[in-house]
């Protein structure tokens, strides 16, 4: 998906700062304006979030309502939902962050989630990075309650998993 947007928009590169906002944070392009699920985001917003003028928000919404290939990405987009990553510590729950050296190598999913449920935990929620929009992509497992360190090394061992950070 990036790879098509950034072929459109390559030649204005704060358009295409404009379109990662967008799409890091699922926001849609609809009838000339910005929405988070219903909610409308005034241009202003993005524009400081991406560091660059109203305009070029604007320019860029432009773009897309008249690119057929863009409309059809953004119009659709919808937030991914909230996220417990950040509060997880507060609410007594277990964190392990997985860094795959590569992305697209099958079965890291599979394979966590099959380590922890042998070890009793069940998975409140599960994200996951798009290799295609993050440089770092990473498998983030939030479960019921704290990880224990010994299963570090057991993350490890899948194929594919170059770091694991528990906490």
């Amino acid at each position: 998906m990036w790879n098509k947007i950034k072929k459109h928009l390559e030649n204005y590169p704060e358009r295409l700062k404009v379109a990662r906002i967008l799409v890091e944070n699922g926001l849609s392009v609809k009838n000339g304006k910005i929405y988070l699920n219903e909610i409308e985001i005034p241009p202003v917003r993005i524009a400081r979030v991406a560091g660059v003028d109203r305009r070029t928000v604007n320019e860029t919404i432009n773009t897309i309502n008249t690119n057929r290939e863009l409309r059809q990405i953004f119009e659709d987009l919808r937030s991914a939902g909230h996220s417990l990553k950040e509060i997880a510590r507060h609410l007594q729950l277990g964190v392990v962050e997985i860094t795959p050296v590569d992305a697209r190598v099958p079965g890291i999913l599979a394979n966590s989630a099959m380590i922890l449920s042998k070890n009793g935990l069940s998975i409140r929620q599960a994200i996951v990075d798009d290799p295609e929009l993050s440089p770092e992509p990473k498998l983030t497992l939030i479960v019921e309650k704290k990880i224990p360190g010994e299963l570090i090394p057991e993350f490890l061992k899948i194929n594919g998993v170059a770091k694991v950070s528990v906490y």
